[in-house]
Order: structure tokens, then C-alpha cells, then sequence
């Protein structure tokens, strides 16, 4: 395993021997999350914007290279079913929108698409970074996924660069009960 990946999981305490096969995949993949869980499913899975806005920061943010007062836009969405409208993953991001050429940007503010997706089909090189991983009790997010608050989910959160440059930082959360061998 990579050592990011290693020093994430043994911060976090989370033992990869007691998950499942895809829950290990989807807290180590340099992959997009929307493929893997449309093979895995066979079904198309789609974006739910939950919230977007731009946001000016008040502290400056080192994982993402950003001074105080540096512009982001906030992207709150959920990972979904589109024949079943099962939500599957939860994801908060935060991207560097002056990194992104101008189309990109607008696709960024209106499209429907997984940023994956994106990537794609604007051909954007990406390396991504896994700087974390845990568990955490589900709270607001348990509705989402009809689960109780002190449910667990799993998350990572990775960091996105394109040309040397961190362009994004993505937090992924998912329920623990979710993706098991038997689902």
C-alpha cells in the first residue's frame, strides 16, 4: 500500500483487515468514486448538489497553498442512485476555481457532473494525495443515508493537484454498514 495510504489508516485507526473489499477500495483508490460505484452497482450514479457558494477564507490554508482572503468555491454533494435514489457517498469540496481554465470553471458552477467527470472530459492531469482517513459518528449526515446519528461513516480526504498545483480538497464520507461483501 502506499505510504500515504498507510500513514492515514494508522492516524485514523482503522484496520484495513476489518473492512470489506470495496470499502478498502474506496478509502485507497487514486480513482474517481462515481465509476467504481457504477461498476460495482451497474448503475448510473449521478451528482445531488446539496450546496455550492464561493467562499473567502480567513485564515490562509497551507494544504491547498492559499493566503487569507483567497477565494473557493464549496461544494456540498451527494453521491446517487439515479435509477434506486440511494445516496451512497458524501462529499465536501473545496477548489481553487482561478486553477481551472474558464470552461471548466462554468461547468464547475452549473453542471450536474462528478467532477471526475470533469477531469475527463477536459482532459485535466490529476495526481491526488490521500492526507487523511477515519470515523466519526454520522450526526446531520445520518438522514442522507436513513441511518441513526451514532452510526459511523468512513471518510477520506485527498488532496487534488493538476500542473504541480493543489487545485482541490475533497472529503468523501460513507456509513460503515454500507459496501459490505454481503450488500
Amino acid at each position: 500500500m502506499r505510504p500515504d495510504l498507510q500513514k492515514s489508516l494508522k492516524h485514523s485507526h482503522i484496520d484495513p483487515r476489518q473492512l470489506s473489499t470495496l470499502q478498502r477500495i474506496l478509502l485507497t483508490t487514486d480513482g474517481t468514486l462515481t465509476e467504481i460505484l457504477e461498476a460495482y452497482f451497474f448503475e448510473k450514479i449521478y451528482v445531488f448538489k446539496l450546496s455550492q457558494r464561493l467562499v473567502t477564507l480567513k485564515d490562509s490554508m497551507k494544504s491547498l497553498n492559499l493566503r487569507k482572503k483567497s477565494t473557493v468555491l464549496e461544494r456540498k454533494i451527494l453521491l446517487q442512485g439515479k435509477v434506486s435514489r440511494k445516496n451512497f457517498i458524501y462529499a465536501q469540496s473545496l477548489i481553487v476555481p482561478d486553477r481551472f481554465d474558464k470552461r471548466v470553471q462554468e461547468e464547475l458552477e452549473r453542471s450536474k457532473k462528478p467532477v471526475g467527470q470533469l477531469w475527463l472530459e477536459h482532459k485535466i492531469e490529476t495526481f491526488k494525495e490521500i492526507i487523511d482517513s477515519g470515523k466519526e459518528s454520522a450526526n446531520e449526515l445520518a438522514d442522507y443515508f436513513h441511518i441513526a446519528k451514532e452510526d459511523l461513516l468512513l471518510s477520506r480526504t485527498y488532496r487534488v493537484f493538476s500542473n504541480k498545483k493543489p487545485i482541490m480538497m475533497i472529503t468523501e464520507k460513507f456509513p460503515e454498514s454500507f459496501f459490505r461483501d454481503e450488500f
